[in-house]
């Protein structure tokens, strides 16, 4: 068992939301052993509440224990109009809700308890989590997700993680009429990871029209298994890209969905998913920060390009990513700039070399030593990387 960083909210009721193999549940059963519990992953319990979701009053009340968690809530949404009931009659409940899907709790308008109940995210695992079981190399490859990591054969379970999704999410639900579409349009995205979405362009080598891709890329992001990043705009002197920048939630989900041939070049699959991999770091320490930081890139209209872009109280850090082992000259050109527009920013390069050193104002920094030190409950700071 490997100790992860995440850290519940005490004696209030909260989300967990994340992608499948995340280890939600695992980490619940361990933390909440005592709990009453809800899996609606079962198909009898499924049944039960899907047809009657007050039951659920009707069971805790015949029950002395206040802690429930619902495993899988978006399987019935309506449950949470009972659990927000409970909650404002402040009988001393206590709800862990589990989600790998925001699809249908959308669909259906729900409102989220109102405030009434904390949201959190479980990544996959940071580097730090592994310690001395992070092998770059390895991770690259297959990525961070527990459910792969724990496995004798990751590279098998990769390939159906994905299945996992069109059958159980899209096929099941009816989320898309055409599930070769969708099945086709998540290959095709695997050349726009850690790129400019260019919607005109994957709707042609889809075949899909182009508002379908919008609706596929919203699909994405509410199975969890992908996000996009913003322009950074703030005070911004010179003019900027306007289109956001994708990014699957996993690199080892984004190498399986990749197609290879013999004309494709190790270093380009390399370089996504050490892109991606520095990504889903940076995303998952924000998403952890009770103050208010935000993720971004930074790109002009001359194609000067800062990959990833943390401001917060305080913070401002300007990252780039290489997959070479030395850096040139030409390698800080989009940190420079960016800090002579942002003199307070903190320019770091992250590479695959082994010297930490800086350069012309920018610290340049091994990629695995910078990752091993992100932790969600310590600072992302210069003196941090």
């Amino acid at each position: 068992m490997i100790k992860c960083f995440f850290s519940p909210p005490k004696g209030i009721s909260y989300f967990i939301f994340g992608p499948r193999g995340t280890g939600k549940t695992t980490w619940l059963k361990k933390h909440y052993s005592d709990a009453f519990w809800v899996d609606l992953n079962a198909p009898e319990i499924f049944r039960l509440f899907s047809a009657t979701p007050e039951r659920l009053r009707q069971v805790l009340e015949a029950s002395s224990q206040k802690t429930v968690v619902i495993d899988e809530v978006q399987k019935v949404p309506e449950l949470l109009d009972v659990v927000h009931g409970l909650i404002e009659e402040k009988k001393g409940y206590q709800f862990i809700l589990t989600s790998s899907s925001l699809r249908k709790l959308k669909k259906q308008g729900v409102n989220l308890l109102a405030g009434r109940a904390l949201l959190r995210h479980m990544p996959p695992f940071y580097a730090k989590e592994l310690g001395s079981k992070f092998d770059l190399e390895r991770n690259l490859k297959f990525g961070m997700l527990p459910i792969v990591l724990d496995s004798p054969r990751p590279q098998e379970v990769l390939r159906a993680y994905v299945g996992i999704y069109l059958k159980e999410e899209v096929q099941a639900e009816g989320i898309v009429r055409n599930v070769g579409d969708f099945a086709r349009f998540l290959e095709t995205m695997s050349f726009s990871h850690a790129s400019i979405i260019n919607a005109s362009n994957i709707s042609r080598e889809c075949q899909i029209a182009r508002k379908t891709v919008d609706s596929f890329l919203s699909i994405l992001e509410d199975l969890l298994l992908s996000f996009q990043l913003q322009i950074f705009r703030r005070k911004a002197k010179r003019s900027l890209s306007e289109h956001s920048k994708f990014y699957y939630f996993d690199a080892g989900v984004f190498a399986s969905l990749r197609p290879q041939n013999q004309f494709d070049r190790n270093s380009e699959l390399e370089g996504g998913c050490l892109e991606g991999l520095v990504a889903q770091h940076l995303k998952a320490w924000v998403e952890a920060q009770l103050e208010n930081f935000q993720l971004h890139f930074w790109r002009t209209s001359s194609k000067l390009e800062v990959d990833f872009i943390v401001s917060g109280p305080k913070t401002l850090l300007a990252i780039e990513v290489k997959n070479g082992t030395i850096v040139h000259p030409h390698d800080l050109r989009g940190l420079i700039a960016f800090a002579e527009d942002y003199p307070d920013a903190t320019p770091i390069l992250l590479y695959r070399g082994k010297q930490r050193y800086k350069e012309r104002g920018v610290l340049c920094c091994p990629v695995d030593e910078f990752l091993l030190n992100i932790d969600p409950n310590q600072p992302l700071t210069e003196d941090q990387s």
